[in-house]
């Protein structure tokens, strides 16, 4: 049986607001990865470059650092969510030597993928002893 896996990334600072942000990161919710990554790279919205560097390096997360071999085809995202971050206050001049505040809004992403174990296939000499070890319970 397969034991699942899980690995997340995040993604700090990304320029752009968190309302914009979280309406790219509801197209790939709940999907596999490799269909995340092909509707990120076709979305015409500018949030969809940081989102898709996070589902990726969340995903390179869970090949590469995971003590086993995972399957790519098995890699899911488990959850994705985007949460406002630092707020830049800036000033704009205005009429009559006035300046008036205003912030740049900063987002947070954070993913997280899951996928299941790499299952191998027992050699013949073994799945003939298992076999044995079968028949002689029974």
């Amino acid at each position: 049986m397969a034991e699942t896996h899980f690995a997340h990334a995040y993604e700090k600072g990304i320029d752009s607001q968190p309302r914009k942000t979280s309406i790219v990161a509801s197209l790939v919710r709940d999907r596999y990865v490799s269909d995340a990554v092909v509707i990120l790279e076709n979305t015409p919205r500018r949030a969809a470059r940081a989102v898709l560097k996070a589902v990726e390096s969340a995903n390179a997360n869970l090949l590469n650092n995971s003590k086993v071999s995972i399957d790519p085809k098995t890699v899911r995202i488990a959850r994705i969510f985007v949460t406002s971050g630092t707020r830049m206050r800036r000033y704009v001049p205005a009429s009559r030597g006035r300046a008036l505040p205003f912030e740049k809004i900063s987002s947070n992403i954070f993913v997280e993928v899951t996928g299941e174990e790499k299952v191998k296939k027992a050699a013949p000499a073994e799945a003939k002893a298992d076999a044995k070890a079968e028949k002689e319970k029974k």
